[in-house]
């Protein structure tokens, strides 16, 4: 398992962003999410721990999700308190930051203050009425999805809480900072977990971007939306990480 540390000379030493790439599980890397990772090391004054998690169809679910428990155990280990580490993610990287949290609380670890998911994997049934609605305004399709589910989880229950989170018992996570886009295939299914996990008691702060599009974030040089709400996570972040 391979992570890397990226740091700027705003970043404070002992603040770590946990980063989990987008790709769908199957594709995606720190190397491909270098940039992001800079805008959000300096939005959140933080340095950015990425992690290369494994990727499916070689590697199916959960080892994805053991992979994600590793790097935060990793990083207890060597010495940085919860309240210091935030782990964020974006697409199927939001996903393993709510797999992250339920995994830690049931394991009995401590949790970190937040976490932050940007556009995540909520259903694997794909069963939202945006799925319909968007599917000419995303850039992700309803077949691409169907066929993520099919390599992620090779032929595993596709309610699993790890893999579906909002089949998951929810109490007891940390607070949440949501981000999503009215344009996005799965802003119906994201809009469903925030529901449940607000009535579990998990403080949620969800943002829906007008117009905005599956993971938009990461094309801040091109998109100015994608600028602002990397910065808006930042300011998110660096609060958490100030208390």
């Amino acid at each position: 398992l391979r992570g890397i540390w990226v740091s700027l000379p705003e970043s404070l030493t002992e603040r770590v962003v946990l980063f989990f790439h987008g790709g769908c599980f199957t594709t995606g890397s720190t190397d491909s999410h270098l940039g992001f990772c800079i805008r959000l090391a300096r939005a959140s004054r933080a340095r950015v721990f990425s992690v290369d998690y494994r990727l499916a169809p070689e590697y199916a679910f959960p080892a994805a999700v053991e992979d994600a428990v590793t790097a935060y155990r990793f990083l207890l280990s060597k010495g940085y308190g919860p309240h210091h580490i935030v782990p964020v993610g974006i697409s199927a990287g939001g996903t393993l930051v709510l797999s992250l949290l339920l995994s830690a609380r049931d394991y009995g670890l401590p949790l970190p203050l937040a976490g932050v998911c940007m556009s995540p994997v909520t259903d694997m049934l794909f069963s939202g009425e945006s799925m319909e609605k968007n599917k000419d305004r995303d850039w992700l399709t309803p077949e691409s999805l169907r066929a993520v589910r099919t390599a992620y989880l090779a032929g595993l229950d596709v309610k699993d809480p790890l893999a579906s989170p909002v089949y998951a018992r929810l109490a007891g996570l940390p607070r949440l900072y949501v981000q999503a886009g009215t344009h996005e295939l799965l802003v119906s299914d994201i809009g469903a977990f925030v529901d449940k996990a607000r009535w579990a008691g998990v403080p949620v702060q969800a943002e829906i971007w007008e117009g905005m599009f599956h993971g938009w974030q990461l094309f801040a040089e091109k998109v100015p939306e994608g600028q602002e709400a990397i910065e808006q996570a930042g300011a998110f972040i660096d609060d958490m990480l100030s208390r």
